[in-house]
């Protein structure tokens, strides 16, 4: 049988304008003499009669044109699908810290789209995003991936760096208060020592969480940890409770049982964005073109293959399945320049103002910071910010 469906499809596939081309032209006569005549096809020796039963339903159901259409339709997928950079491989450096917000960066990697798209990708690890972005301008890396909280920090700084793109939103901070310390209750956090890493996004959801629930951030005693420190400080009980993100929050609800748990973003998503210089941006804009083409077609590949897409990402954190599970759903893994990110960095910017974290009084213009061609070149659906 499936020497005939070979057969059925070269016989389909010699069809032209005019009918077929025989494999003996001049001949009418033989046992496929009226199959050619009355369909336009040339009966082949060896076809079984089945395969002769076909022929006249393939010319009846699928007329020349719309084999054409057919074929040309798959040839300029497979052709938009293929890189069409044929240069020599450049290299980019990116630094990130090691967690699940960077989807894209690892199944663009794992599936070699970097490679696709003429590049080389050094992917190097921080403990956060401010590091990152610090690395970043010490020019350890090109790239920061980092919340967009400490990239208005920077602004402020008067640094000159801007946005490619968004990499990722999501939900996954949280506070976490030992219930021995008194703790049942969010105003019991009154008073007490949290820990949180001052400069981060934590610091501006804590400020916040405190404010909704009647207190202030002075109000509570600000102890500063890095992300490495979390774990040993709450079991330990230097700190009564701690604002942190995942993994960490888990670890932490393995490590004490019984605490108190409150998600700490009221229902505001943070932004995984993709930082880098105005300056680089400015020398190497076709190769941000063609990194964002890499995190596209991983985009691409997240949505078809999801749990191919969460088995990369599982196997590179060295997460265990049922982590991998429960935090997936906190994140949407997309390339956008979104209006909702512009607001973001407003609300974060004048609560710094007001926090008297910054000596500026007046909001930054954030599309200032914004590098937009990148994007527009290669995803332009995703750009949604008015100017």
């Amino acid at each position: 049988m499936q020497r005939d469906h070979v057969r059925l499809f070269y016989a389909a596939s010699v069809v032209t304008a005019e009918g077929v081309i025989p494999e003996n032209p001049g001949s009418e006569s033989g046992a496929g003499a009226g199959i050619q005549q009355r369909t336009g096809f040339r009966v082949k020796p060896g076809m079984t009669n089945w395969t002769r039963i076909l022929l006249p339903c393939i010319r009846r159901f699928f007329p020349i044109t719309t084999i054409l259409v057919v074929l040309l339709t798959v040839l300029i997928s497979w052709s938009c699908s293929k890189s069409d950079y044929s240069g020599k491989l450049q290299t980019i450096k990116i630094g990130v810290p090691p967690l699940e917000q960077n989807a894209l960066l690892y199944v663009a990697e794992n599936q070699k789209f970097f490679q696709g798209n003429g590049l080389t990708v050094a992917i190097r690890d921080y403990d956060s995003g401010v590091t990152a972005i610090n690395g970043m301008l010490k020019g350890e890396v090109d790239i920061a991936e980092a919340a967009e909280f400490p990239f208005v920090r920077a602004i402020f700084q008067k640094e000159k760096i801007c946005i490619v793109a968004s990499n990722d939103k999501f939900e996954n901070d949280y506070i976490v208060a030992r219930r021995d310390r008194g703790i049942t209750k969010i105003s019991d956090l009154k008073g007490k020592r949290i820990g949180v890493a001052l400069k981060t996004i934590n610091e501006f959801y804590l400020g916040r969480f405190l404010a909704l629930n009647g207190m202030d951030i002075r109000d509570v005693a600000l102890v500063d940890l890095a992300p490495a420190q979390y774990l040993k400080a709450i079991a330990g009980g230097e700190i009564d409770a701690i604002i942190a993100w995942q993994p960490y929050i888990d670890r932490i609800q393995k490590e004490l049982k019984g605490v108190a748990v409150w998600p700490a973003q009221s229902s505001q998503a943070a932004y995984g964005v993709l930082v880098c210089s105005s300056e680089w941006v400015k020398q190497h804009n076709d190769k941000v073109k063609r990194f964002l083409k890499s995190l596209r077609d991983a985009e691409e590949y997240l949505v078809r293959h999801p749990d191919e897409a969460k088995a990369i990402v599982r196997k590179r954190l060295n997460y265990d399945d049922s982590y991998i599970a429960s935090v997936w759903p906190q994140h949407q893994f997309t390339l956008s320049l979104d209006q909702t990110l512009i607001v973001a960095m407003k609300d974060e910017a004048q609560w710094m103002i007001n926090s008297n974290l910054t000596s500026d009084k007046t909001i930054p213009d954030f599309m200032n910071y914004i590098y937009l061609d990148g994007l527009k070149a290669v995803k332009p659906e995703a750009v949604n910010i008015i100017r």
